[in-house]
């Protein structure tokens, strides 16, 4: 088979990157596709140092830093490409790479992280952290958001199999397109952790900081657990905010390399987790370490923590962004803390392992290619 893979944007490497580069090793002869690539010559071995065809917003001005101001192009920049020589073409997408253009006697499969966040349920939280929610620019973001939701759903027609993320991202495309899909976990290096036995006696929360992290809720909280030790790891548009509601136990690193990181998440009591995410692939990494995970109880943790009123525990939900809610978890995590075993938080860590995501994958394809026969 001659396979084209299409993906959104190339300008770092996330968690849409790390399954592009899972989908690379099931098929390295691949040809890549992306709206723009921006990554540097010394980081592109994930993609195998692939020459990727872009798109013409690739030349637009500023593009390399605003290329999210072009999303009213994205539609018509996706369907450009020309795939009419492929046999499958896998898109990966959260955005628009759903959108191709491809033919009766072509295979697309879909692997959907969430229909395009912003232009559906998330649409009003993002106009409020945008400032877009009134005023003649928020008029002209809402009627531009109005025409991607009507492209959306036409293109969801050319898809003719959708992975989702998670049983959350399931509902989300069935919500949206209509769609029935499958559920393929994303892969997490699990392998790069190591299981910790003897924890050390503070709370750990590593992420990017922006607002739906809800970074500066955790602080908060610890904030008012003085007798509780915080570290914070990461950095972001939100981190003064985060400082600004830091007390004297909580330790705020900012960035911090891989070795760091990892070595504070192996040795933490519990990781910390307050966002509402598709899948999150922080948790699992935590639990990789045999770290237990105190996480906000909606979205894709749901799926990949044990509640502690479970069999083999792995952590504690909270079911309110609040920080009496944050508090309120911490103080159960300690109280039932011998329940949890770390050896189950690294077992239940495993079942999203990046040979699993590659195995499961080309079962799917293989499936779905032996059909069209």
């Amino acid at each position: 088979m001659k396979v084209a893979i299409v993906h959104d944007w190339l300008v770092t490497y996330a968690g849409a990157e790390r399954v592009l580069e899972e989908m690379l090793r099931i098929y390295p002869e691949a040809d890549l596709y992306s709206l723009v690539d921006f990554i540097a010559e010394k980081d592109r071995e994930f993609i195998r140092n692939k020459e990727v065809k872009t798109s013409f917003i690739q030349r637009l001005p500023f593009s390399k830093e605003k290329y999210r101001n072009y999303l009213m192009f994205m539609p018509l920049a996706i369907e450009q490409f020309d795939l009419s020589g492929y046999d499958l073409v896998i898109s990966s997408s959260h955005a628009v790479a759903k959108g191709v253009i491809t033919g009766p006697d072509q295979i697309h499969v879909c692997m959907c992280y969430s229909p395009i966040r912003y232009a559906w349920d998330l649409q009003f939280q993002y106009l409020r952290e945008s400032g877009l929610n009134k005023g003649i620019k928020g008029l002209i973001t809402k009627l531009m958001l109005h025409k991607i939701r009507n492209w959306d759903y036409r293109t969801s027609n050319g898809v003719d199999h959708f992975i989702a993320i998670s049983e959350f991202i399931k509902r989300r495309i069935y919500k949206v397109y209509r769609r029935e899909s499958v559920v393929i976990y994303p892969p997490v290096d699990t392998e790069k952790f190591t299981l910790s036995t003897s924890k050390q006696d503070y709370y750990v929360t590593a992420s990017r900081m922006v607002p739906y992290k809800k970074i500066d809720l955790i602080v908060e909280a610890f904030s008012k657990m003085p007798d509780k030790k915080l570290i914070v790891i990461g950095d972001g548009p939100d981190m003064n905010k985060v400082k600004g509601k830091a007390a004297d136990n909580i330790e705020i690193l900012g960035y911090q390399q891989y070795e760091q990181l990892k070595s504070y998440i192996e040795n933490a009591k519990a990781f910390v987790f307050a966002a509402e995410e598709d899948f999150g692939i922080a948790p699992i990494e935590a639990q990789a370490s045999g770290t237990p995970v105190i996480a906000f109880g909606k979205g894709g943790a749901l799926e990949t923590i044990i509640g502690i009123d479970k069999d083999n525990p792995t952590g504690v939900f909270f079911y309110e962004q609040t920080a009496d809610s944050i508090i309120e978890s911490v103080r159960i995590l300690e109280e039932k803390y011998e329940l949890i075993s770390f050896q189950n938080c690294r077992e239940n860590a495993l079942r999203f392992s990046c040979q699993r995501f590659r195995s499961e994958l080309e079962k799917l394809v293989h499936t779905v290619t032996e059909e069209k026969k």
